[in-house]
């Protein structure tokens, strides 16, 4: 696996640690900026909007710009807006560097993925997208924690000043690793064929299976503290142990996914998704038992991630020889989710319907994400190969 893999992965494992740590943050931030404290989530609110807006859109006003210098650009970018965030004593600006951050967060995601994939043989992709996915999932085993701990103890700006200086850290990784130059002959991107791409129904099938299964996994995770202090009746303290137990299957998942996406992708899709079922409806008849509730979350998080390889690969065998925008919408896919999953799981518990309906809900969303992935399947039993491309080919890239 080349090194600008591991990098990009790594540029993640950065980006990500941002996305996760206010969750940890929000008591200490409330107060230094004085707002309430369901104020201060609307700073993760702002992110999961830009994550959403921003991959379909900066995928195509950056598609002609050669991928290494859209990477330091988003980085740039994303390292300003945490400086400003650390320096800032005012909400308002601080709820607008979220958004811009999260916004050429998504865009670098979309491009990370695709030049990843460009940079390893097609029985690769699959391992190239688990590594670079492997990032997200450490940055909740160790980012998540470690921000948090971080900011409570020498200030919340302190963990964004850690992001910025890995951020930085990235971006001479990708200046030494990631090629240079413009894609070049039929490889140029163009905005027609990015577009018709989008056409298929295949597509939207994928992209439909994405929203769903993340969203079956946010439902628990966005709530899985309150869960599990108050129907498990685990110490607040064994909080982060689980976690870090969750983050440990989610690592596990998408490592193992990663090596049999390429080979085997509706199979990895199939297993995946059925085990998300299984284990959802598992957890909400076990949550009063500890024991049972912690291996049950190794395993969500193992099941749950273990698809994510194999999410990605298909969307860019869908989209073939026009991977950017099909792959910003990827990533826009999983921003729905994230965004649904705790909305549904918020209403459920509004409605007092206590935190097992959260994983009821779960495993509904992952049994209309295995139907979508049985559509899928059945079409492309129907497609003739040949219409088919496996793959995008790998970028050449020009002097």
């Amino acid at each position: 696996m080349p090194l600008a893999v591991y990098i990009l992965g790594f540029s993640i494992f950065a980006q990500g640690t941002s996305e996760l740590m206010l969750a940890g943050l929000l008591p200490e931030m409330a107060a230094d900026l004085g707002v309430s404290v369901p104020e201060a989530g609307m700073l993760i609110s702002a992110f999961a909007v830009g994550m959403l807006v921003g991959a379909p859109v900066l995928a195509v006003a950056t598609l002609r710009w050669p991928r290494r210098t859209v990477l330091l650009t988003f980085l740039g970018i994303f390292i300003a807006t945490h400086v400003v965030g650390a320096l800032t004593t005012d909400y308002t600006a601080l709820l607008i560097t979220r958004a811009a951050g999260a916004f050429v967060y998504a865009g670098f995601w979309a491009v990370a993925a695709v030049t990843a994939v460009s940079l390893v043989p097609a029985n690769a992709k699959g391992r190239a997208m688990s590594v670079v996915a492997s990032g997200l999932t450490l940055a909740t085993v160790f980012g998540l924690p470690l921000g948090t701990v971080l900011g409570q103890r020498l200030g919340w700006q302190t963990a964004f000043w850690a992001v910025g200086v890995l951020s930085a850290l990235s971006v001479i990784g990708i200046l030494a690793t990631v090629p240079g130059g413009r894609p070049s002959g039929e490889n140029v991107p163009r905005l027609g064929r990015e577009l018709r791409a989008l056409v298929s129904p295949r597509l939207w099938l994928a992209y439909g299976t994405t929203a769903l299964i993340t969203g079956a996994l946010l439902v628990v995770f966005s709530y899985l503290a309150p869960f599990l202090t108050e129907t498990t009746g685990l110490p607040p303290a064994m909080v982060p142990v689980v976690l870090g137990v969750y983050g440990v299957g989610s690592f596990i998942g998408v490592t193992i996914g990663g090596r049999t996406a390429d080979a085997r992708p509706f199979a990895t899709l199939f297993v995946g998704v059925a085990g998300v079922i299984v284990v959802s409806a598992a957890l909400a008849l076990a949550a009063r038992e500890p024991a049972p509730t912690i291996a049950l979350a190794f395993l969500l998080g193992a099941f749950g991630f273990g698809v994510n390889p194999a999410l990605n690969t298909r969307v860019f065998s869908l989209a073939g020889d026009a991977p950017t925008l099909a792959a910003g919408t990827n990533v826009s896919a999983f921003n729905v989710g994230i965004t649904a999953g705790p909305w549904l799981g918020g209403l459920a518990i509004g409605a007092g319907a206590g935190y097992p309906s959260l994983a009821w809900i779960g495993a509904a969303l992952a049994l209309a994400a295995l139907a979508a992935v049985a559509g899928s399947a059945a079409l492309a039993r129907r497609t003739p190969r040949a219409r088919v491309p496996e793959s995008p080919a790998p970028s050449v890239i020009s002097a």
